[in-house]
């Protein structure tokens, strides 16, 4: 339908459960609206929330003991005009976004990875390449 996908919105999202009764704790929009979604015609003019991708675009994500941070698996043109993906950390308990997400350059492939060096943490995330680019993984040093 003009361009647009036919599932209603959101088109991923994660959803945190209390293992002792099965309910849902959170559940929250993940990845970015993209581009083809963001700027189709027939939505011009709406204040769109974020969206979401469609199709398989979450791969795994990374819980510590207060923190989850997942990788997005789509990219699309942030306000500065790059392609990127974000890689977003959330509250484990609510959900509520930890502000600095992180651009990478390539849609998330592999599920993040934490370790320490020298009393220094890092996330390692494997991302796909995109156009002619190869895949490659990605360490971030944690403040």
């Amino acid at each position: 339908m003009q361009g647009l996908p036919l599932i209603k919105p959101p088109y991923d999202r994660i959803t945190a459960y209390d293992m002792n009764t099965g309910n849902i704790l959170w559940q929250k929009t993940h990845s970015s609206t993209p581009d083809n979604i963001k700027n189709n015609p027939a939505l011009k003019g709406l204040d769109l929330p974020r969206l979401g991708q469609p199709g398989r675009t979450f791969i795994g994500v990374l819980t510590t003991r207060t923190l989850l941070i997942a990788g997005e698996g789509g990219v699309h043109t942030n306000a500065q005009g790059q392609s990127v993906a974000l890689l977003r950390a959330y509250d484990k308990s609510t959900g509520e976004d930890i502000p600095g997400e992180v651009n990478m350059p390539a849609k998330q492939t592999g599920s993040p990875m934490s370790y320490m060096h020298n009393g220094k943490q890092y996330i390692v995330i494997a991302v796909s390449g995109q156009g002619n680019a190869g895949a490659e993984i990605l360490a971030y040093a944690l403040p």
